[in-house]
């Protein structure tokens, strides 16, 4: 691998509902095949219209949220409305190109809510944005995305995409060495969010 794919881990994954927008993670910390942690938190809400998925380096994932947490705070104070999802993924492109020489080990995912509706985009470590309706990124992409293409639909509910989410992630752990150890799971409405862990299933052995 070379020395981004070693530092950019993990599967994420993103599903856009009718009426909301799933985020979810598995919760495995590491670099390369070396694993550092059980219970990395890759999963953030920004505010109550607002989430960001990532996978990387957790102190960049870190630092790019309380960004978006900083400005979208200041957004809403200074203009008192709430700022749409596509301002804070046009934010967090800007963050990432404006620091490409030296750019953050991540690959970002924000979701949300706003007046126009439920929104997903996807943003790699320079910045590049694109909006989708579902979305995985990580090093369990191809095996997450098989499960979003087959299973999503348009006007889906939320929770058909919760469990559709929950679905993709598992199928990354079952065969991606570096995700595992449970899910963080970020639901989106328009009445707030909800934040749930899913802990890690012990295998059964027959």
């Amino acid at each position: 691998m070379s020395s981004i794919e070693e530092l950019i881990t993990g599967t994420a994954v993103g599903v856009r509902a009718s009426d909301g927008v799933v985020l979810a993670a598995e919760k495995r910390v590491a670099y390369g095949f070396t694993m550092f942690s059980r219970s990395g938190k890759k999963v953030f809400k920004v505010n109550d219209n607002i989430g960001i998925a990532s996978i990387g380096i957790l102190a960049d994932m870190q630092v790019l949220t309380k960004i978006a947490k900083a400005y979208m705070s200041l957004y809403a104070l200074d203009t008192k409305t709430r700022p749409s999802i596509r301002s804070a993924a046009k934010l967090l492109s800007y963050v990432l190109f404006s620091n490409r020489i030296l750019p953050y080990f991540v690959e970002v995912l924000v979701g949300g809510v706003d007046d126009e509706g439920s929104h997903l985009f996807i943003m790699d470590p320079l910045g590049s944005l694109i909006e989708d309706d579902y979305a995985a990124v990580g090093t369990g992409t191809k095996l997450a995305i098989a499960i979003l293409e087959s299973g999503y639909r348009q006007g889906m509910s939320i929770k058909e995409a919760r469990e559709l989410a929950i679905r993709a992630i598992n199928q990354s752990i079952s065969r991606d060495p570096v995700s595992g150890d449970g899910i963080d799971i970020l639901t989106i409405t328009s009445n707030g969010t909800t934040e749930e862990t899913i802990p890690l299933q012990p295998l059964r052995l027959s």
